[in-house]
């Protein structure tokens, strides 16, 4: 049996890359002899012809420059994704000047010689396209993902910024930049719960000096210390052809894609010479204890051993201890800890990069008096010691093998998903695809190996144990700190003399200053669908996806939280967490085993209006994971030490969701919008309404609305309709009563406006929102329309409230405006994150950009923008599997027509200005809105208290 299902997954993989290859043409380099003058080819990986290999086709070339090319042509979908991977990341930053590669990561989307300012994101916008960058430790990409004939224009966009970035920076755009950073720093680290962890562990784990001891985000005040020559400086030093990546994948002409290459950049000189970085694992000679106070509730363990670095030959040793530790409900962790219900959460992983690596082990405790880190602390210790005697089981490197397998396939759906690991194993390994590679090492792990990198890095090591406790309680630490990070020893700091920046100058024989024009549309064809009904009422809606052997289906069960009675809020998320905690059959462990060993995965999930059952398999092992879906879903078991175990971590999970400011703002948002209505709670319940949920109250939900009336279900899969029918056939047998029909709710009347102040003490940013009751959902009625008047207000990168507060005055990391509308009511909610000393300026100015489109609309300019951005997205929209599955999703939930986004692209292309505007009009005008700010009262009040408005300080249903 367990050799069956072996080479059932191993078939999986074949099955895979026949379609891969399929949609590849047999030779994808193009011939030597028509390449472009300075470029050369330097290899070529074709599609396995035999079937025995995973692999992502590609050929890569090097221009004169340096610079190298790697393309992966894929004609499946409309589309390119084009990726610039620089090797420079935090680790290339000095000391005390920390952050300059995220900080670049930011400068690089602020124009350049030919663009001009903000128009990068205006223009990838424009073409119906998105994009990105990311900074970590080791490299800086950015990336854009486009209608394909926009091609040129990306490789015109990227080539300005790499050859001419320069010359459009300035110490104004540096400062607003600064500002941006800064809030995101707040934003991400200082004003979240848990977010200074890993600076922390950082600090402790290397010495100072060490590249990994900042965090990618860097220290304020280096931030603050330095100027713009600093960052052109590093610029000019790690920016170069020469130290770059760029992967091209998608709808291609590889000899015209060439061609566009090397005109825009094969003229950039390259850069000053880069040498591989030293690898620099660290050891500790002691073991060190850090605390953290928090703004908290649940206290934190998280202890770290140094290993080696990326690419080491125990690497993926000690990745499959980090899953056999503590990944899933199989590893040592969850089952000695979570399930005992010592610890809140636990698991392991194991942190890898280029230079040093680290293996971490971490838990939670509960809030209140029983978190206590000490004892948790020694739990931890002994479960480490439990599995030193015992080692790895071959049971469980199986399931950790299984997952592995599929996880190659599927990490193939999309193409940024090939371009992105294209482009990092170019970067980290000069080997542009490992997947057969990283498989084959997987496949050739023992436990013996297993057991002797745990030997080698764990046992008996010393180690970091960082406690992260609630403020002012440190006796709940695991014990005194012996370390605590000491002041920062800064060199003397010197001024850049712009003089001595060594510009590299770019002689061209054509115009840059014009973008390229686009010659032709593309025309993305909508999926085809299907659709069939089985006799006890089930409606399946689905479609062919065959790029690569695997089936997704989703199931919607009328037991969402809409249908639970009021006082036991939670109870639909309860049920279906228990759903899945193991069969009258089996445990869930077994049926976890079971899973892992077929690379599948079936989740059950609640939402506002139904139970979600997601079920992912490679299509060869559908069979056997439709069988472990039926188990599940018509025989759980249901158990009262489950039930008390999971209804004990849901109350802490919502403990720890509300810590959060994000929370603490959408939770004011539906009590000042809802009132008493059913509307204002909150999915996840309540301290008290979960409290008083029983198990007879899940067996009761599960008997009322499990049932397959109203049930309807979506499948993406490369089977035919007639093979998904077959296959789903056990759904036929699903017997059950109508589930009761929801009651309508009456929204309350909501008076003059009024600010509503939530209480966080201390808080660094507040968050500012103008909210005001919508209208329910429609795909193409008032709601969408509303949604294209706002687009230009709040609705993308460019619109008029995120470039005031976070491009002109630095108040903010992102200001935005959107809709939230489900199939009773809705919501508009214009919302910004800010430094907290920018409270009332930017609560001013929100309410002046809402007031200005209101009243005057839009201009031309911005009209033909939307026009032009909306419409030309379909080409991206169908492109993987879940994108497919959510396109069904639509259809089949809200009862939509099939072509109901062609019907959205004609309303784009024929909206009148006058009719967009008389909707902002009506439903922009900020003296409608009630006003929300979630901040620290004590200094907030009396400033918002001088405008005039009413202030309310609202107390949170928790």
């Amino acid at each position: 049996m367990r050799i069956f299902k072996k080479r059932a997954i191993l078939a999986g993989l074949v099955f895979a890359t026949a379609l891969i290859g399929c949609s590849q043409t047999e030779k994808v380099a193009v011939p030597t002899s028509s390449l472009p003058g300075g470029m050369t080819l330097v290899e070529e990986s074709r599609p396995s012809k035999d079937g025995n290999e995973v692999k992502i086709p590609y050929a890569k070339y090097q221009l004169s420059n340096g610079l190298t090319v790697i393309l992966s042509p894929d004609n499946s979908d409309p589309l390119v994704h084009v990726d610039v991977t620089y090797h420079v990341g935090s680790a290339r930053e000095e000391v005390g000047k920390s952050g300059f590669a995220h900080f670049f990561e930011h400068m690089m989307f602020q124009g350049s010689q030919h663009v001009g300012d903000q128009e990068h994101f205006r223009i990838v916008t424009e073409a119906g396209g998105s994009l990105n960058g990311t900074t970590n430790r080791d490299r800086t990409n950015y990336y854009q993902t486009v209608p394909s004939n926009q091609l040129e224009k990306i490789l015109w966009l990227e080539a300005d910024r790499m050859g001419f970035l320069l010359e459009a920076v300035s110490q104004r755009k540096f400062e607003i930049q600064r500002d941006t950073v800064k809030n995101e720093r707040a934003q991400n680290y200082d004003n979240r719960p848990y977010g200074l962890i890993w600076e922390r562990m950082g600090e402790a784990l290397y010495p100072e000096g060490h590249p990994y001891s900042w965090q990618t985000i860097g220290y304020v005040e280096d931030l603050d210390r330095v100027d713009v020559n600093d960052l052109k400086a590093f610029f000019l030093r790690w920016y170069g052809p020469n130290n770059a990546v760029i992967t091209i994948g998608g709808d291609i002409d590889s000899k015209k894609t060439l061609e566009w290459v090397n005109q825009y950049f094969g003229s950039i000189p390259q850069g000053p010479a880069v040498e591989a970085a030293p690898k620099q694992p660290v050891t500790l000679e002691e073991s060190k204890f850090i605390t953290l106070e928090d703004r908290i509730q649940q206290p934190m363990l998280v202890i770290g051993w140094p290993t080696q670095y990326r690419g080491s030959d125990q690497q993926v040793s000690l990745d499959m201890l980090a899953s056999a530790l503590g990944s899933g409900a199989n590893s040592e962790l969850y089952q000695k800890l979570v399930k005992t219900r010592k610890a809140v959460d636990a698991g392991a992983f194991h942190d890898c990069a280029e230079l040093a690596c680290t293996f971490y082990v971490y838990a939670m405790g509960a809030s209140g008096e029983q978190g206590q880190l000490d004892e948790l602390y020694q739990e931890v210790m002994q479960v480490m010691a439990d599995f030193e005697q015992q080692g790895v089981a071959h049971e469980r490197l199986e399931q950790i093998t299984g997952q592995a397998e599929a996880s190659a396939v599927f990490a193939l759906q999309s193409v940024r998903g090939k371009v992105t690991q294209l482009a990092s194993n170019e970067t980290f390994y000069n080997q542009p695809d490992r997947i057969q590679t990283e498989l084959n090492k997987i496949r050739s792990t023992t436990k013996e190996d297993v057991d002797q990198a745990y030997q080698r890095f764990i046992a008996n090591k010393p180690y970091v144990a960082l406690s992260v406790v609630p403020r002012g309680q440190t006796d709940k630490a695991v014990k005194e700190a012996t370390f605590v990070t000491p002041p920062r020893s800064l060199p003397e700091y010197t001024k850049v003399d712009e003089n001595t920046l060594a510009y590299r100058q770019v002689q061209d024989n054509f115009d840059r200053s014009v973008m390229p024009e686009v010659s032709e549309g593309v025309s993305a064809q909508l999926p085809e669908l299907y659709d069939f009904y089985f006799d006890n009422g089930i409606e399946v809606l689905g479609t062919a996806n065959t790029e690569t052997p695997t089936t997704a289906i989703q199931l919607y069960i009328p037991a969402g939280e809409r249908q639970v009675t009021r006082g036991k809020e939670g109870l639909a998320s309860l049920t279906a967490s228990l759903v899945q905690e193991g069969s009258l059959e089996r445990s869930l462990e077994e049926l976890k085993a079971e899973l892992d060993k077929l690379g599948s995965s079936i989740s059950v999930s609640s939402a506002s209006y139904s139970t979600i059952v997601s079920i992912s398999a490679l299509t060869a092992n559908l069979e056997p994971t439709l069988e472990i879906v039926k188990e599940v879903l018509f025989t759980p078991a249901l158990e009262q030490d489950d039930f008390d175990r999971l209804k004990q971590q849901m109350m802490e999970g919502v403990v720890y969701q509300q810590q959060k400011p994000t929370w603490l703002a959408s939770q004011a948002t539906r009590q000042v919008l809802y009132g008493d209505s059913i509307f204002a709670r909150s999915n996840d319940g309540t301290l008290a309404s979960i409290e008083s949920l029983t198990l007879q109250d899940v067996e009761d939900f599960y008997a009322r609305h499990y049932t397959p009336h109203g049930t309807q279900a979506i499948v993406v899969s490369d089977l035919s309709s007639r093979e998904v029918r077959s296959q789903l056939s056990f759904l036929s047998e699903w017997q059950g009563e109508a589930a009761p029909l929801i009651q309508p709710e009456v929204l309350p009347k909501l008076g003059e406006q009024t600010i509503y102040l939530v209480d966080k003490p201390n808080a660094p940013q507040s968050i500012v929102r103008f909210v005001r009751q919508g209208l329910p959902f429609d795909a193409t009625g008032e709601v969408y329309r509303t949604s294209l008047a706002n687009f230009n207000l709040a609705g993308n990168f460019n619109s008029r409230l995120n470039q005031n507060l976070r491009e002109d005055k630095g108040y903010t990391y992102g200001a935005s405006g959107y809709f939230a509308a489900n199939r009773e009511v809705g919501a508009v909610v214009f919302n910004a994150q800010v430094r907290a000393n920018t409270t009332i300026p930017s609560l001013v100015e929100m309410q002046k950009e809402m007031a200005e489109y209101s009243e005057n609309g839009m201009t031309e300019q911005e009209l033909e923008f939307m026009r032009l951005a909306v419409g030309q997205q379909d080409a991206l929209k169908y492109e993987t599997p879940s994108q497919k599955a959510g396109l069904l999703s639509s259809i089949l939930i809200y009862g939509l027509d099939e072509d109901y986004l062609k019907q959205r692209n004609d309303i784009v292309s024929t909206i009148s200005k006058q009719e967009l505007n008389d909707l902002a009009k009506k439903w922009f005008d900020p003296q409608e809105y009630q006003i929300i700010v979630v901040g620290d009262a004590n200094a907030l009040k009396p400033q918002l208290e001088a405008l005039n408005i009413p202030v309310v300080e609202l107390e949170i249903v928790h």
